[in-house]
C-alpha cells in the first residue's frame, strides 16, 4: 500500500520535499529551517488572520498546508487545553518553538513579547528608536 502526502507551500522559498522522509521528520525539518512557519489546513481563516498580524509587524512567514492525516504529526505546545489539542492547526512556530494557534499568537503580541521574540530569531530587524 502506497501513501502519498501533499505538503504544499503557500508562501516562502527554498522548500525541499524528500519523498522518503516521514511526515514527522519533514515537519521537524521545516520548523528548524524557517524562523517563522505556520502549518495550516487549506482555506483556514485563522491562518489568514495570523499571516495578516505578522505582515502588519513586518514578518512574512512560510506557510505550509497539511492534509488532515499530516496535521496529527504537528508537535503541540507544552500547555494546551482540551479544545485546542483536538485541533492543532493552524500552528505557528517561531524560532523552532511552537507558539500555538491564533489565540496564543495574539496573546503574545498583546503582552508585548511577540516583536522581541521575532527579533531574537532574526525574522524581524530591531527597529531603531530615535529621540
Amino acid at each position: 500500500m502506497s501513501t502519498t502526502t501533499t505538503t504544499t507551500a503557500i508562501s516562502g522559498a527554498g522548500l525541499s520535499i524528500d519523498k522518503e522522509e516521514s511526515t514527522e521528520t519533514r515537519i521537524r525539518r521545516l520548523i528548524s529551517e524557517h524562523p517563522v512557519i505556520i502549518f495550516s489546513r487549506s482555506s483556514c481563516c485563522m491562518c489568514h488572520v495570523m499571516k495578516k498580524l505578522l505582515a502588519t509587524i513586518g514578518v512574512h512567514p512560510t506557510v505550509i498546508e497539511l492534509d488532515d492525516h499530516e496535521i496529527a504529526s504537528l508537535p503541540l505546545p507544552p500547555a494546551r487545553d482540551s479544545l485546542s489539542s483536538r485541533n492543532p492547526a493552524p500552528a505557528v512556530f517561531i524560532g523552532g518553538t511552537c507558539v500555538g494557534g491564533l489565540e496564543s499568537l495574539v496573546a503574545l503580541h498583546l503582552s508585548g513579547n511577540l516583536v522581541p521574540k521575532l527579533v531574537e530569531v532574526g525574522a524581524l530587524w530591531e527597529l531603531w528608536s530615535g529621540v
